[in-house]
């Protein structure tokens, strides 16, 4: 049984192969532009409000276009769809790179092209998702699925670093322009499938146009499935109950020290617990009870958490400033792993277990579900924050997150039996 990352995808299947390629690349540059983005706009306004609002450009289309772009892909030749919404990304991408090189002062130019871009993306990644399981065979989605998540941590990684380099070095019209160029890699990675109408199966095409009563067929098909569902719920527990990220910038500014330094080394430390969990991640295709490893992963989100908070609380008494940092760190690599391991089979019983003319749909869900979760998280985690303090609220937070999983399992059994050999929604 293989220990290490599991490449079997990439050797076996050159279509996904071109895309796999594509995607990452072009999400190497989508990270370099995150933090560019925010950079420039603290830039034009010496403003750390101004900065939050670039969040809420980014969310509000995220969830509308998630929705709806979920919908197309159901009704729609998703290599299509895809490539539509990845040439409107890489557009918003070289209008970035123009108002940088004609010297833009109007933060508002910036927050329109985040709320594009966002919107963009909102589609093309449910669209990809959806895309694997139609190229790839059922025993290969994990292995795949790890793969992908490899690759986000790595562009969390990557990117950031970059934007970092390019901007000191030639400015943000630099940077912009690196990741337009970049980005044409995902159009080329879309553009050499063949064509892939959804698959309606025996129901036939639906009598209904994409819209409303699309997406809200989507959520019917959710209420009554209770395996698909609680890969929703148990990730939404997780990230309202024990988000950390909203307690970095205190962290960093007053608990441990070192400023914004601290604060991008706990964000790193995240994404390398990721890309190590993934390196050795060759073992995950062999499981089969994909439900009971799902909450036993959150549980070491939680527990990873709770631990980040024990840090930050002995910081200066029990443990000296940089000791605990080092624990904090370490804490937060933990979190990244179990995070990772989540996602690979979250991702796996959705393509698995969902009918392919609601995969779309499920998948546009599943990334407001991402999107959203982390953010109410921040704001319900920002306000007990500064009731009972940073490291109370991730101890208590992380603590809630593991006995969240425990009532979980009770309420849905069948979850934790579920059988990846026999996938049931």
């Amino acid at each position: 049984m293989p220990l290490l990352l599991d490449l079997t995808p990439l050797r076996a299947n050159p279509a996904y192969r071109r895309l796999y390629t594509g995607f990452t690349l072009s999400n190497v540059g989508s990270q370099l532009a995150v933090v560019a983005v925010g950079l420039q706009v603290y830039d034009l306004t010496r403003s750390t409000a101004a900065v939050g609002v670039v969040g809420l450009c980014a969310l509000v289309p995220l969830v509308v276009m998630g929705l709806y772009g979920g919908a197309l892909i159901d009704h729609f030749d998703r290599r299509r769809v895809g490539l539509v919404a990845q040439s409107v990304a890489f557009l918003t991408s070289v209008a970035c790179a123009i108002q940088a090189w004609l010297g833009n002062t109007h933060v508002s130019v910036l927050y329109a092209l985040v709320a594009v871009w966002n919107g963009a993306f909102a589609v093309t990644s449910p669209a990809r998702t959806s895309i694997y399981p139609r190229i790839l065979d059922r025993d290969l989605l994990p292995a795949a699925n790890a793969l992908s998540v490899f690759a986000m941590n790595a562009s969390l990684t990557v990117g950031p670093l970059l934007a970092g380099v390019l901007v000191d070095w030639g400015g943000f019209r630099t940077a912009y322009t690196v990741d337009a160029v970049i980005t044409t890699a995902a159009l080329w990675g879309l553009s050499t499938l063949p064509p892939l109408p959804p698959d309606h199966g025996e129901d036939g095409p639906p009598t209904s146009r994409p819209g409303l009563r699309s997406v809200l067929d989507g959520f019917a098909f959710l209420a009554t499935r209770p395996n698909v569902r609680m890969t929703f719920v148990a990730d939404i527990a997780a990230m309202f109950l024990a988000q950390p990220r909203v307690l970095f910038p205190a962290a960093g500014a007053v608990i441990f020290g070192g400023g914004a330094k601290t604060v991008g080394a706990l964000s790193a430390a995240a994404a390398v617990g990721g890309i190590l969990a993934m390196f050795f991640s060759g073992r995950l295709g062999h499981v089969r009870r994909q439900g009971a490893a799902i909450l036993v992963a959150i549980v070491g989100w939680g527990a990873a958490i709770a631990g980040f908070g024990v840090s930050m609380l002995a910081a200066g008494g029990a443990l000296s400033r940089p000791h605990a940092l080092y624990a904090g760190l370490v804490a937060m690599a933990v979190a990244g792993a179990s995070d990772s391991v989540s996602a690979v089979f979250r991702t796996t019983i959705l393509q698995a277990a969902t009918p392919d003319h609601l995969r779309g749909r499920l998948q546009g869900v599943f990334i407001v579900v991402v999107a959203g979760g982390p953010r109410l998280g921040e704001l319900a985690g920002g306000v007990v924050a500064s009731r009972i303090g940073e490291g109370r609220m991730a101890l208590f937070g992380g603590i809630a997150c593991v006995l969240a999983m425990g009532v979980l399992a009770r309420l849905q059994p069948g979850f934790v039996r579920y059988d990846a050999h026999r996938p049931t929604p």
